[in-house]
């Protein structure tokens, strides 16, 4: 009877040596994988589809975005604990620039060591002088409501362009080919297949450009459309920026209804969960035709949800010009 508990006491003890064992084994396992892991973090929507094609399938490789798939451009984005505790887990963080990050110094200052990629470098970005021009023609002051969100006078929504997007994914690839040279040839070879899906949405534009050619002229209800006239040489008559937190006076509505009348404008580009009824009053008095148009902030975080959304922007200003 002695012998018996001896040997299950033994037993035991092998048991759980060889359980502490496994145990030991698997977390190293699992803390080398974390060590091994290369985590990218993006500032919102459009970065990080951009990051998902150049990154693609590239293994050990976690991509991951600061803001919520909802929260739109970045105008007045606070920073949550819980956002720095994702940025000390990062290698990389990837922003658009431009001044729409407002956030950076506090993330600078915070993470000095942290690779920062920014996908506007080496771009010439817009002046919102449509919208300044007109304040000043108009006197108003720095309180007007016209002011919106400028990022300190830059138009930073070079995304909408498509031949300046295509900039951007050359600049992420780039600066994550530099800072993950393991894995750059997966990354270079990412941005190639990408640009050559862009490049097809820019001939389609080259067909749209072509049927703006006799009305040129456009009004803009959202400052980032201002991109989208530029890839169509249009000329902007009016700039306002709306948004979730916009107010829109009679006297503004008048405003934009006289400049369409002055300048014979045909077509106003704007966001309809922003720009909706606005757009129904100028209607009941002017001749105008409205074009809904996808600022791509916010959507499906899919790889080719900005082949989409922005191949829907072209069919939606070809059927509105040809109808």
């Amino acid at each position: 009877m002695k012998n018996k508990y001896v040997f299950v006491a033994l037993m035991l003890v092998v048991i759980l040596a060889v359980s502490f064992g496994f145990t030991n084994i698997y977390v190293s396992h699992t803390q080398a994988e974390q060590d091994e892991e290369f985590v990218v973090v993006t500032s919102f929507y459009p970065m990080y589809i951009a990051a998902m094609n150049v990154i693609g399938e590239t293994e050990g490789v976690t991509l991951k975005n600061l803001s919520e798939p909802q929260t739109g451009c970045l105008h007045d984005f606070q920073l949550t604990p819980a956002d720095m505790k994702l940025l000390s887990t990062a290698d990389v963080f990837i922003i658009n620039g431009g001044g729409i990050e407002s956030f950076m110094e506090e993330i600078a200052a915070q993470y000095p060591d942290l690779v920062i990629i920014e996908a506007c470098d080496g771009i010439e970005l817009l002046c919102d002088e449509h919208e300044h021009e007109h304040e000043e023609e108009n006197a108003y002051d720095e309180e007007s409501p016209h002011a919106g969100h400028d990022h300190g006078n830059l138009n930073a929504h070079a995304w909408m362009s498509v031949e300046l997007y295509r900039k951007q994914i050359s600049n992420i690839a780039d600066g994550l080919a530099q800072a993950d040279e393991v894995n750059s040839a997966s990354y270079l070879a990412n941005q190639k297949l990408y640009d050559g899906k862009l490049s097809e949405l820019q001939q389609l534009q080259e067909e749209i450009r072509q049927l703006f050619a006799e009305n040129n002229e456009v009004v803009l209800l959202h400052c980032a459309y201002d991109y989208l006239a530029l890839d169509y040489k249009l000329d902007v008559a009016y700039c306002m920026d709306l948004d979730e937190e916009r107010q829109v006076s009679a006297g503004e509505v008048a405003e934009v209804i006289e400049v369409v009348e002055h300048h014979g404008v045909k077509y106003i580009f704007a966001e309809e969960l922003y720009a909706k009824d606005m757009c129904n009053l100028i209607q009941k008095e002017v001749d105008v035709e409205v074009i809904y148009l996808d600022p791509l902030t916010r959507g499906e975080y899919t790889v080719d949800s900005y082949l989409k959304a922005m191949r829907k922007n072209i069919d939606c200003m070809k059927s509105a010009i040809t109808n």
